[in-house]
């Protein structure tokens, strides 16, 4: 038995059920509208650790057990993990999972890791490598803002354009014949790369690559945006999603409410003052674990379409002068 492969697309024939989620945000996050959702909120960003990256780590930790938990698995039941973050060599999610003794692959995919993690994991399942997988990610505002733009100390002036980073980290359990949302199909994104050099600039600069993604995904299955209850992007904001209405308009799909995106969805842009909205890994993760999961389950959403986006910059390609090239993976979830 094998995927069925159609332009960028995999369409799966075994049965690939997330069968738990788990979501922990930091503090701005559980001030936002979807704090109900998640499993814990964090009074503190530091989490009683001496450091950000302590903190995110500590938070890695936490929810991948909590994950495992909610499955009634065991870490030992896991055939793998596959998880990333944004910080060097993807630290966060290393030292959140070195004493969990799991066979582990770590990926970085940038804001769109979430994606990536799901489509290695799920390919797994596929291919008989495994029958029950940890996918996850994590990033932390704080040491992200250090890593890729400026330390919070210099007070910088945010311009209206940025987005904000999450704190938080999230996790799904992908299980061959399990019960819970199933993972249809998956379309894999290309490195588009739309010339955007401004770090303060995320959502243009991950515009294009949502656009070619979903695109692509509508011309392999013959879909359109109607076809989903929800088409949720990862990390575009309001600037990056109205980007995204323009060029999808223009490559002739009407786009109605049904369309959206995650780092919108977890803030409150007038009391917040999250200017774009949100973004990093942590954003598409904790906003489907917590939020569109549960509507999943629910019923109120039967057919989700997520596409969490990345922009590939690294802390040096900037200052070397380079542009932000940029992905996004596009995963249909169907409720059983």
């Amino acid at each position: 038995m094998s995927c069925k492969k159609i332009g960028q697309t995999l369409f799966f024939e075994k049965e690939i059920n997330i069968t738990s989620t788990s979501s922990f945000a930091g503090k701005k996050e559980g001030e936002g509208p979807l704090s109900k959702y998640f499993d814990f909120v964090s009074d503190d960003d530091m989490f009683g650790e001496s450091t950000w990256e302590k903190a995110e780590s500590k938070f890695v930790k936490l929810a991948f057990e909590k994950a495992v938990e909610k499955d009634g698995s065991k870490l030992s039941d896991l055939d793998y993990i596959v998880c990333g973050d944004l910080l060097n060599q993807c630290s966060g999610t290393v030292f959140g999972t070195r004493d969990m003794n799991v066979p582990y692959f770590g990926v970085y995919g940038a804001c769109s890791t979430f994606g990536e993690s799901i489509t290695l994991g799920s390919i797994l399942i596929e291919c008989g490598c495994g029958k029950k997988i940890l996918a996850g990610t994590s990033s932390h505002f704080c040491s992200a803002e250090k890593q890729f733009r400026f330390p919070l100390a210099l007070g910088n002036q945010r311009p209206l354009s940025s987005t904000w980073t999450v704190t938080g980290s999230g996790a799904v359990i992908l299980t061959e014949n399990g019960k819970g949302p199933k993972i249809e199909c998956i379309t894999t994104g290309k490195i588009i790369d739309m010339g955007i050099t401004d770090a303060s600039n995320m959502g243009a600069a991950m515009a294009g690559a949502a656009v070619d993604t979903i695109v692509s995904h509508f011309k392999d299955t013959g879909r359109d945006l109607q076809y989903y209850d929800v088409v949720a992007t990862g990390d575009l904001g309001y600037v990056g999603r109205d980007i995204l209405i323009k060029y999808l308009e223009e490559s002739g799909y009407k786009c109605g409410e049904n369309l959206t995106d995650c780092g919108i969805e977890i803030f409150d842009r007038e009391k917040q003052d999250t200017h774009s909205g949100g973004s990093g890994c942590a954003c598409s993760a904790i906003t489907y674990c917590g939020y569109f999961h549960k509507k999943l389950l629910d019923g109120d959403i039967k057919r989700l379409l997520i596409v969490p986006t990345g922009a590939m910059m690294s802390s040096t390609s900037g200052k070397q002068g380079e542009s932000i090239p940029s992905i996004a993976y596009a995963i249909s979830i169907e409720r059983q």
